[in-house]
């Protein structure tokens, strides 16, 4: 068995290497040759913490495996990431334990890479400002894997705290990025494509913002009850997302679909455009949106390119069960 530590995680395992799994899996998963098994969720009742299990199967990559973990809300202040998980991977063949893979970088370059799927396959080429709605943890990932997608000449950003955005600004000018915090209808006016990443309970963005062409990738809505968005402008743009089923009951279409603004067959999975099954958009004045919920085999897939590099480059350690 292998353990592969947050560490080497964060030495081996890359941006476009994450690209690469992530946008394999999807496809995968349209194509009906991997699948998510029903997620688990749960209030512990202590430290406020939320915990839960997210696994799958991908048949094609034979990855199979379980995410363990959740959100302890108070660990910033200990000096821990809010986010704590752990992967396991096991053998397909004989379902024995192959790997635990550490799972708190490889979530955050998971989720970025995710969004940079949606931008690669559905903003406009010609896309020239980037929004960033939230300035948190995630935000810094968000950004980097964004920018690696379009030739973008700026980026505007707003945050429910704006102390918090300078150091988002800091990211972008390491990337010879102008930075600008602005108020959410004017990002909104400027912006071509906009990203998400918060853990908002109410609509941040409304339609009436949002210049038709722009591309929206909405990262935070992952539970019952969030929303980052107006489900009136859901029910405006053509709807892409990692995984329906979890997109209509804890992403951010719940709250259109609660409304009966739109319908499941509403939502397209990204992996049907990354296939070719689906043209993605159709023209510069579509207002596209990517509903990213998260899904089990994203941090399954990442994990198991993780243990393989590392295990090339001699950097996983093996222990015997």
């Amino acid at each position: 068995m292998l353990i592969v530590s947050e560490e080497t995680c964060r030495q081996v395992m890359t941006r476009p290497a994450a690209f690469d799994a992530v946008e394999a899996v999807f496809g995968a998963m349209a194509r009906g040759d991997a699948w998510n098994f029903p997620v688990v969720r749960e209030a512990i009742g202590h430290a406020d913490a939320l915990y839960g299990f997210k696994s799958g199967f991908d048949k094609a990559g034979l990855v199979l495996g379980v995410k363990a973990g959740g959100y302890w809300p108070h660990n910033m202040a200990r000096g821990l990431t809010n986010h704590q998980s752990t992967v396991f991977l096991f053998d397909p063949d004989t379902g024995m334990l192959s790997a635990l893979v550490g799972g708190n970088y490889l979530t955050a370059l998971r989720t970025a890479a995710s969004s940079a799927i949606s931008i690669n396959r559905l903003a406009r080429r010609d896309a020239r400002v980037l929004g960033m709605v939230g300035a948190g943890h995630q935000s810094q990932f968000q950004l980097r894997a964004a920018v690696e997608q379009r030739d973008f000449e700026r980026v505007v950003a707003w945050n429910f705290h704006p102390e918090m955005l300078p150091r988002l600004g800091a990211v972008a000018e390491e990337l010879g990025l102008p930075f600008e915090a602005v108020e959410r209808e004017e990002l909104g006016a400027q912006a071509d494509v906009i990203i998400t990443i918060t853990s908002a309970h109410e609509a941040l963005l409304m339609k009436d913002w949002i210049k038709p062409g722009t591309h929206i990738a909405c990262m935070g809505t992952d539970t019952k009850g969030k929303q980052e968005v107006d489900p009136q402008l859901v029910a405006a743009a053509t709807l892409f997302t990692d995984e329906v089923a979890q997109s209509v009951s804890i992403g951010e279409t719940q709250h259109a679909i609660a409304a009966g603004l739109i319908s499941q067959a509403d939502i397209t999975p990204i992996g049907a455009v990354i296939n070719g099954d689906h043209p993605g958009r159709t023209s510069d004045s579509e207002i596209t949106l990517f509903d990213g919920t998260g899904v089990g085999l994203q941090d399954l897939a990442v994990a198991s390119a993780a243990a393989q590099i590392a295990q090339d480059k001699g950097l996983a350690q093996e222990v015997a069960l």
